[in-house]
């Protein structure tokens, strides 16, 4: 629901007032880069591209915005059209996104403690083993925090669909990280005990 100021400014922004679009492109460029950071793979110029295009379009069909969903949820439809339009005109591939991560993880992780980034590079690695419909499911409605519902519209799926993608890459997700995990547990020396 747009608060008192979106619905201003998405009525003066209809009316042309580039001011009142600003307001709108301030109070959402977070999310919708964000977005497009997990979507592109951290690639952040690319999602900064992406996110510039993603406001020209949202400018653009601003008097085709039927107020139907949030304003917030309509740009990330946008944002997630323009970014699969990008991978068609790239023919992107996982591949792709796994050497984003690679070479961008060091951006994302510097700043971490080492415990939480290895944990956020297992995560993102086992983003990899999701097909595209997954990857992008779980995005919306974990990393964004979209409801079903709103994930559906941005997608432009059934709500089934999209329950049907978070089950089956949760499942997946669950499955490669219990087995790292473990896997990494057993691969640490054990703590003997001291004999006197």
């Amino acid at each position: 629901m747009a608060t008192t100021n979106e619905a201003r400014w998405i009525d003066q922004a209809r009316q042309g007032d580039r001011n009142a679009f600003a307001e709108l492109v301030r109070t959402h460029q977070g999310s919708v880069r964000a977005l497009l950071r997990r979507l592109t793979g951290g690639q952040w110029a690319l999602a900064d591209d992406l996110a510039q295009e993603t406001f020209l379009r949202a400018w653009q069909g601003l008097p085709r915005f039927r107020s139907e969903a949030g304003f917030g949820t309509w740009l990330y439809r946008i944002a997630y059209n323009t970014y699969l339009m990008q991978v068609r005109r790239t023919k992107g591939t996982s591949e792709t996104y796994a050497a984003s991560l690679d070479e961008d993880e060091s951006q994302v992780t510097s700043s971490m403690p080492s415990l939480d980034a290895v944990a956020h590079g297992e995560v993102q690695r086992a983003l990899l083993l999701l097909s595209p419909a997954e990857r992008v499911a779980i995005i919306q409605c974990y990393y964004l925090g979209l409801s079903h519902a709103e994930a559906a519209i941005v997608l432009d799926c059934p709500l089934g669909t999209v329950k049907s993608h978070l089950r089956r890459a949760l499942g997946k997700l669950r499955d490669h990280l219990g087995t790292s995990m473990n896997k990494r547990a057993s691969d640490e020396p054990s703590e003997q005990p001291l004999r006197a």
